[in-house]
Protein backbone atom coordinates (compact mmCIF):
# COMPACT_ATOMS: atom_id res chain seq x y z
CA UNK A 1 0.00 0.00 0.00
CA UNK A 2 1.81 3.69 -1.03
CA UNK A 3 1.37 6.93 -1.24
CA UNK A 4 1.88 9.00 -4.03
CA UNK A 5 5.63 9.41 -3.73
CA UNK A 6 6.65 6.66 -0.65
CA UNK A 7 6.08 3.38 0.35
CA UNK A 8 3.71 3.68 3.76
CA UNK A 9 6.78 2.64 5.88
CA UNK A 10 9.17 5.04 4.57
CA UNK A 11 6.23 7.81 4.94
CA UNK A 12 5.98 6.48 8.63
CA UNK A 13 9.63 6.92 9.26
CA UNK A 14 10.30 10.09 7.81
CA UNK A 15 7.23 12.13 9.23
CA UNK A 16 7.12 14.16 12.62
CA UNK A 17 3.77 12.98 13.01
CA UNK A 18 3.58 9.24 13.70
CA UNK A 19 0.63 7.75 14.59
CA UNK A 20 0.65 4.73 16.76
CA UNK A 21 0.61 1.05 15.49
CA UNK A 22 0.22 1.91 11.95
CA UNK A 23 1.56 -1.07 10.76
CA UNK A 24 0.15 -3.12 13.24
CA UNK A 25 -1.82 -6.02 11.98
CA UNK A 26 -5.72 -6.22 13.14
CA UNK A 27 -6.95 -9.53 14.03
CA UNK A 28 -8.78 -11.37 11.20
CA UNK A 29 -12.60 -11.08 12.28
CA UNK A 30 -14.58 -14.07 13.89
CA UNK A 31 -16.39 -16.53 12.14
CA UNK A 32 -19.62 -15.52 11.25
CA UNK A 33 -18.43 -11.75 10.44
CA UNK A 34 -20.20 -10.14 7.69
CA UNK A 35 -17.83 -8.53 4.57
CA UNK A 36 -17.97 -5.06 6.23
CA UNK A 37 -15.99 -6.59 8.54
CA UNK A 38 -13.07 -8.55 6.96
CA UNK A 39 -13.26 -7.01 3.39
CA UNK A 40 -13.59 -10.54 1.71
CA UNK A 41 -14.99 -10.57 -1.51
CA UNK A 42 -17.85 -12.86 -2.91
CA UNK A 43 -16.84 -12.45 -6.33
CA UNK A 44 -13.18 -13.68 -6.16
CA UNK A 45 -9.53 -12.72 -5.16
CA UNK A 46 -9.75 -9.27 -5.44
CA UNK A 47 -7.28 -7.24 -7.49
CA UNK A 48 -7.14 -3.75 -9.19
CA UNK A 49 -6.00 -0.48 -7.64
CA UNK A 50 -7.72 1.58 -5.29
CA UNK A 51 -6.97 5.66 -5.63
CA UNK A 52 -7.50 8.11 -2.74
CA UNK A 53 -6.93 11.55 -2.57
CA UNK A 54 -8.49 14.40 -0.28
CA UNK A 55 -8.04 16.18 3.19
CA UNK A 56 -5.18 15.71 6.04
CA UNK A 57 -7.22 14.93 8.21
CA UNK A 58 -8.99 12.04 7.33
CA UNK A 59 -5.31 10.92 5.33
CA UNK A 60 -4.01 9.03 8.49
CA UNK A 61 -7.42 7.10 8.90
CA UNK A 62 -7.26 6.24 5.38
CA UNK A 63 -3.87 5.03 4.81
CA UNK A 64 -4.05 2.73 8.14
CA UNK A 65 -7.43 1.25 6.80
CA UNK A 66 -5.24 0.70 3.43
CA UNK A 67 -2.52 -0.80 4.95
CA UNK A 68 -4.86 -3.74 6.43
CA UNK A 69 -7.01 -3.81 3.16
CA UNK A 70 -3.67 -4.47 1.85
CA UNK A 71 -2.69 -6.85 3.95
CA UNK A 72 -5.82 -8.90 3.58
CA UNK A 73 -5.85 -8.32 -0.18
CA UNK A 74 -2.32 -8.04 -2.03
CA UNK A 75 -3.47 -7.79 -5.26
CA UNK A 76 -5.24 -4.96 -4.66
CA UNK A 77 -2.76 -1.40 -5.05
CA UNK A 78 -4.38 1.45 -2.58
CA UNK A 79 -2.67 4.58 -2.74
CA UNK A 80 -3.45 7.41 -0.13
CA UNK A 81 -2.55 11.08 -0.45
CA UNK A 82 -3.56 14.05 1.73
CA UNK A 83 -3.06 16.69 -0.45
CA UNK A 84 -6.31 18.54 0.69
CA UNK A 85 -10.05 18.51 0.58
CA UNK A 86 -9.89 21.21 -1.72
CA UNK A 87 -6.96 19.44 -4.33
CA UNK A 88 -8.76 16.24 -3.48
CA UNK A 89 -11.78 17.21 -5.17
CA UNK A 90 -10.14 18.68 -8.40
CA UNK A 91 -9.21 15.06 -8.73
CA UNK A 92 -12.75 13.41 -7.86
CA UNK A 93 -14.47 15.51 -10.09
CA UNK A 94 -12.31 14.80 -13.22
CA UNK A 95 -12.13 10.91 -12.27
CA UNK A 96 -8.62 10.74 -11.55
CA UNK A 97 -9.37 9.21 -8.16
CA UNK A 98 -11.97 6.90 -6.98
CA UNK A 99 -12.59 8.10 -3.05
CA UNK A 100 -12.71 11.52 -1.57
CA UNK A 101 -11.55 12.33 1.70
CA UNK A 102 -13.23 15.13 3.22
CA UNK A 103 -13.08 17.21 6.08
CA UNK A 104 -16.32 19.07 5.54
CA UNK A 105 -19.30 18.76 3.48
CA UNK A 106 -19.33 19.09 -0.36
CA UNK A 107 -19.93 22.63 -1.50
CA UNK A 108 -22.76 23.85 -3.69
CA UNK A 109 -20.38 25.07 -5.85
CA UNK A 110 -18.96 21.32 -5.97
CA UNK A 111 -22.25 19.63 -6.26
CA UNK A 112 -22.73 21.95 -9.53
CA UNK A 113 -19.55 20.67 -10.81
CA UNK A 114 -20.04 17.06 -10.65
CA UNK A 115 -23.67 18.03 -12.27
CA UNK A 116 -22.02 19.41 -15.06
CA UNK A 117 -19.44 16.47 -15.34
CA UNK A 118 -22.21 14.21 -15.33
CA UNK A 119 -20.52 12.32 -12.23
CA UNK A 120 -22.65 11.06 -9.65
CA UNK A 121 -21.49 10.24 -5.98
CA UNK A 122 -22.47 9.05 -2.36
CA UNK A 123 -21.18 10.66 0.65
CA UNK A 124 -20.09 8.44 4.00
CA UNK A 125 -19.31 9.74 7.16
CA UNK A 126 -16.34 7.60 8.36
CA UNK A 127 -15.67 8.94 11.70
CA UNK A 128 -15.95 11.88 14.22
CA UNK A 129 -13.16 14.70 14.90
CA UNK A 130 -12.57 17.43 17.00
CA UNK A 131 -10.45 20.52 15.67
CA UNK A 132 -8.23 20.75 18.62
CA UNK A 133 -6.99 24.76 19.47
CA UNK A 134 -3.49 24.00 20.83
CA UNK A 135 -0.77 26.23 22.62
CA UNK A 136 2.49 25.77 23.56
CA UNK A 137 2.57 23.67 26.83
CA UNK A 138 4.64 26.16 28.63
CA UNK A 139 1.50 28.88 28.19
CA UNK A 140 0.61 29.33 31.63
CA UNK A 141 -2.07 32.20 31.07
CA UNK A 142 -4.65 30.94 28.82
CA UNK A 143 -6.58 27.80 29.71
CA UNK A 144 -9.65 28.40 27.64
CA UNK A 145 -11.12 30.60 25.20
CA UNK A 146 -14.79 31.45 23.66
CA UNK A 147 -16.09 31.65 20.66
CA UNK A 148 -16.31 35.43 20.87
CA UNK A 149 -12.70 35.36 21.33
CA UNK A 150 -12.17 33.12 18.90
CA UNK A 151 -13.55 35.45 16.29
CA UNK A 152 -11.59 38.38 17.22
CA UNK A 153 -8.83 36.62 16.73
CA UNK A 154 -8.96 35.31 13.79
CA UNK A 155 -11.89 37.37 11.35
CA UNK A 156 -10.12 38.74 8.70
CA UNK A 157 -10.06 42.31 10.16
CA UNK A 158 -8.57 41.47 13.32
CA UNK A 159 -6.60 43.98 14.90
CA UNK A 160 -5.40 41.35 17.88
CA UNK A 161 -1.75 41.17 17.22
CA UNK A 162 -0.15 40.52 21.00
CA UNK A 163 -1.90 38.18 23.70
CA UNK A 164 -2.87 41.41 25.80
CA UNK A 165 -5.34 42.11 22.41
CA UNK A 166 -7.08 39.82 23.45
CA UNK A 167 -7.81 39.13 26.88
CA UNK A 168 -6.84 41.75 29.94
CA UNK A 169 -4.08 40.12 32.21
CA UNK A 170 -2.52 38.02 29.08
CA UNK A 171 1.23 39.21 28.25
CA UNK A 172 2.02 41.84 26.02
CA UNK A 173 3.45 39.49 23.82
CA UNK A 174 2.43 39.01 19.66
CA UNK A 175 0.80 36.02 19.20
CA UNK A 176 2.33 33.74 15.93
CA UNK A 177 -1.15 31.98 14.31
CA UNK A 178 -0.42 28.19 12.58
CA UNK A 179 -3.74 27.43 10.32
CA UNK A 180 -4.27 24.69 7.73
CA UNK A 181 -3.85 26.42 4.20
CA UNK A 182 -6.97 27.87 2.46
CA UNK A 183 -7.57 24.24 0.24
CA UNK A 184 -8.00 22.52 3.79
CA UNK A 185 -11.44 21.51 4.64
CA UNK A 186 -10.27 21.59 7.73
CA UNK A 187 -9.96 25.69 7.33
CA UNK A 188 -12.76 25.99 5.73
CA UNK A 189 -14.77 24.28 8.55
CA UNK A 190 -13.05 26.19 11.47
CA UNK A 191 -13.53 29.62 9.70
CA UNK A 192 -17.42 28.86 8.99
CA UNK A 193 -18.06 28.31 12.66
CA UNK A 194 -15.89 31.08 13.87
CA UNK A 195 -16.02 33.81 11.57
CA UNK A 196 -19.42 32.86 9.51
CA UNK A 197 -17.62 32.09 5.97
CA UNK A 198 -15.49 29.13 5.20
CA UNK A 199 -12.35 31.65 3.24
CA UNK A 200 -13.13 34.16 5.78
CA UNK A 201 -9.75 34.45 7.95
CA UNK A 202 -7.01 37.09 8.51
CA UNK A 203 -4.09 37.19 6.05
CA UNK A 204 -0.89 37.26 8.62
CA UNK A 205 -1.02 33.36 9.10
CA UNK A 206 1.33 30.64 9.09
CA UNK A 207 -0.61 28.12 6.50
CA UNK A 208 0.33 24.58 5.61
CA UNK A 209 -0.86 21.68 3.84
CA UNK A 210 1.20 19.74 6.52
CA UNK A 211 -0.27 19.16 9.87
CA UNK A 212 3.20 18.18 11.01
CA UNK A 213 4.47 20.98 10.16
CA UNK A 214 1.89 22.81 12.26
CA UNK A 215 2.28 21.01 15.45
CA UNK A 216 5.93 21.97 15.12
CA UNK A 217 5.40 25.69 14.44
CA UNK A 218 3.26 25.49 17.83
CA UNK A 219 5.55 23.37 19.99
CA UNK A 220 8.72 25.64 19.20
CA UNK A 221 7.34 28.86 20.07
CA UNK A 222 5.76 29.90 23.53
CA UNK A 223 3.54 32.18 22.51
CA UNK A 224 2.08 30.67 19.19
CA UNK A 225 -1.40 29.29 18.56
CA UNK A 226 -2.67 26.85 16.22
CA UNK A 227 -5.68 24.92 14.95
CA UNK A 228 -6.05 21.05 13.68
CA UNK A 229 -7.76 17.69 13.98
CA UNK A 230 -7.92 16.15 16.98
CA UNK A 231 -5.77 13.07 16.20
CA UNK A 232 -3.13 15.70 15.64
CA UNK A 233 -3.25 16.56 19.13
CA UNK A 234 -3.77 13.02 20.98
CA UNK A 235 -0.66 11.99 18.92
CA UNK A 236 1.34 15.18 19.94
CA UNK A 237 0.07 15.59 23.91
CA UNK A 238 3.54 16.00 25.23
CA UNK A 239 4.53 19.01 23.03
CA UNK A 240 1.50 20.86 22.91
CA UNK A 241 -2.01 21.85 25.24
CA UNK A 242 -5.13 22.02 24.15
CA UNK A 243 -7.43 24.47 24.98
CA UNK A 244 -11.14 24.33 26.18
CA UNK A 245 -13.51 26.24 24.34
CA UNK A 246 -16.97 28.07 25.63
CA UNK A 247 -19.53 28.15 23.21
CA UNK A 248 -20.59 31.31 24.70
CA UNK A 249 -18.71 33.76 27.06
CA UNK A 250 -20.89 32.77 29.85
CA UNK A 251 -20.94 28.92 28.90
CA UNK A 252 -18.00 26.57 30.56
CA UNK A 253 -15.68 25.77 28.51
CA UNK A 254 -15.39 22.20 27.52
CA UNK A 255 -12.07 20.55 26.68
CA UNK A 256 -11.64 18.06 23.29
CA UNK A 257 -11.61 14.51 24.62
CA UNK A 258 -13.30 11.09 22.71
CA UNK A 259 -16.36 11.98 25.14
CA UNK A 260 -16.98 15.43 24.35
CA UNK A 261 -16.56 15.08 20.60
CA UNK A 262 -18.80 12.03 20.11
CA UNK A 263 -22.10 13.88 22.22
CA UNK A 264 -21.14 16.64 20.27
CA UNK A 265 -20.54 18.95 24.09
CA UNK A 266 -17.63 19.97 22.59
CA UNK A 267 -19.27 22.98 20.32
CA UNK A 268 -18.68 24.23 17.48
CA UNK A 269 -15.81 22.76 16.77
CA UNK A 270 -16.72 18.75 16.66
CA UNK A 271 -17.23 17.42 13.03
CA UNK A 272 -18.00 14.26 10.95
CA UNK A 273 -15.45 13.58 8.53
CA UNK A 274 -16.67 12.00 5.20
CA UNK A 275 -15.02 9.65 2.18
CA UNK A 276 -16.90 10.45 -1.31
CA UNK A 277 -16.93 7.54 -3.98
CA UNK A 278 -18.45 8.04 -7.27
CA UNK A 279 -20.87 5.47 -9.28
CA UNK A 280 -18.41 4.33 -11.50
CA UNK A 281 -15.67 3.74 -8.69
CA UNK A 282 -18.64 1.61 -6.76
CA UNK A 283 -18.89 -0.46 -9.79
CA UNK A 284 -15.59 -2.47 -9.26
CA UNK A 285 -15.69 -5.03 -6.46
CA UNK A 286 -12.00 -3.44 -5.05
CA UNK A 287 -13.87 -0.36 -4.72
CA UNK A 288 -17.25 -1.46 -2.91
CA UNK A 289 -15.33 -4.26 -0.20
CA UNK A 290 -12.82 -1.46 0.76
CA UNK A 291 -15.40 0.69 1.38
CA UNK A 292 -17.40 -2.11 3.27
CA UNK A 293 -13.97 -2.75 5.07
CA UNK A 294 -13.56 0.64 6.22
CA UNK A 295 -17.55 0.89 7.89
CA UNK A 296 -17.41 -2.35 9.08
CA UNK A 297 -16.33 -3.06 12.95
CA UNK A 298 -12.92 -3.95 12.00
CA UNK A 299 -12.48 -0.43 10.12
CA UNK A 300 -13.98 1.53 12.89
CA UNK A 301 -11.67 0.03 15.27
CA UNK A 302 -8.71 1.26 13.17
CA UNK A 303 -10.48 4.69 13.40
CA UNK A 304 -10.05 4.05 17.15
CA UNK A 305 -6.73 3.10 17.48
CA UNK A 306 -5.91 6.33 14.82
CA UNK A 307 -6.95 8.60 17.71
CA UNK A 308 -10.58 9.64 15.78
CA UNK A 309 -13.94 8.80 17.26
CA UNK A 310 -15.20 5.61 15.74
CA UNK A 311 -19.08 5.97 14.22
CA UNK A 312 -21.74 5.01 16.62
CA UNK A 313 -23.62 1.72 16.11
CA UNK A 314 -26.59 3.09 14.36
CA UNK A 315 -24.80 5.67 12.30
CA UNK A 316 -22.46 2.83 11.09
CA UNK A 317 -25.02 0.54 10.31
CA UNK A 318 -26.98 3.36 8.69
CA UNK A 319 -23.74 4.07 6.18
CA UNK A 320 -23.48 0.66 5.60
CA UNK A 321 -27.00 0.45 3.81
CA UNK A 322 -26.58 3.35 1.96
CA UNK A 323 -23.48 1.60 0.58
CA UNK A 324 -25.57 -1.21 -0.38
CA UNK A 325 -28.23 0.84 -1.93
CA UNK A 326 -25.25 3.15 -3.60
CA UNK A 327 -23.91 -0.81 -4.87
CA UNK A 328 -27.10 -1.82 -6.13
CA UNK A 329 -27.96 1.61 -7.93
CA UNK A 330 -24.46 2.27 -9.37
CA UNK A 331 -24.61 -1.77 -10.97
CA UNK A 332 -28.26 -0.81 -12.96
Amino acid sequence: MRTQMFRCQFFLAATLFVLPGCLQKVDPPPSGATSGDSGSSSEGTLSGSIRINGSSTVFPVSQAVGVEFDALHPDVDVTVSGAGTGSGFKDFVVRQIDLWDASRPITEDEKKQCEEKDLKYVEFTVAIDGLSVVVHPENNWVDDLSVAELHALFRPESQVMKWSDLREGFPAEKIKLYTPDSESGTYDYFNEVINGKAKACRSDVSPSTNDNILVSGVSGDKYSLGYFGYAYYTANKAKLKALGIRAADDAPPVAPTDESIETGEYRPLSRPLFVYASHGGLKRPEVREFLKYYLGPTGQEIVAKRGYIPLKEEVRVEMMQRLDAAIAEASK
